[in-house]
């Protein structure tokens, strides 16, 4: 088998969406899965995906059984990485339900005891977001969607982070551990 790789979904959340896709490009070693909201999305902000193609794979939400999760199985992935994860997403994961491409791999992964790294768009009560056209705006997140981001924040091999910068460290340091010692522990 080759060298484990790391696993990125993008839901259909524009929140920083930029700034985690940015930083996605510059890694190896990577698949990117977006779900069909994703697909939308990320052309709102800008970004093409012939362009994220040239970079690395890109899989997309087009099967009703989502054949891709059955990689977590076989090792083929080290670590999922949901970034930016919607409030949708969220709440579908914390209830256990597994019905689209992203759910599915969120709850394979954590079958299979692979860590996930993830950055919901619901983090505080008020926050600022960059919108389509790039100006700033406030959102308020309800607090159906809070709960929810803070009862994913204690499911199994779930590690949520709250900020592009601390979604930086933790990937950083998840792929030095693998680095380290090809550990996929």
């Amino acid at each position: 088998m080759n060298k484990p790789r790391l696993a990125w979904a993008i839901t259909g959340s524009g929140h920083y969406i930029k700034e985690c896709l940015n930083f996605l490009l510059t890694l190896d070693d990577v698949d990117l899965y977006l779900s069909q909201a994703a697909e939308e999305v990320i052309k709102m902000y800008g970004f093409k995906l012939a362009d994220i193609r040239e970079k690395m794979p890109v899989y997309r939400d087009k099967a009703a059984s989502s054949p891709p999760v059955g990689l977590f199985y076989t090792g083929y992935y080290h670590t999922f990485v949901m970034a930016p994860a919607t409030s949708n997403t969220v709440a579908k994961c914390v209830l256990g339900i597994s019905d689209s491409l992203v759910t599915n791999l969120y709850s394979q992964a954590g079958k299979c005891r692979v860590p996930s790294i993830v950055y919901p768009c619901d983090i505080a009560p008020e926050m600022e977001t960059t919108a389509p056209k790039g100006q700033r705006v406030m959102v308020y997140p309800r607090k159906i969607d809070l709960d929810a981001t803070e009862k994913l924040s204690t499911l199994e091999y779930t590690q949520l982070v709250k900020s592009v910068e601390a979604l930086i460290t933790s990937v950083t340091a998840r792929l030095a551990v693998v680095a380290k010692d090809g550990s996929i522990e």
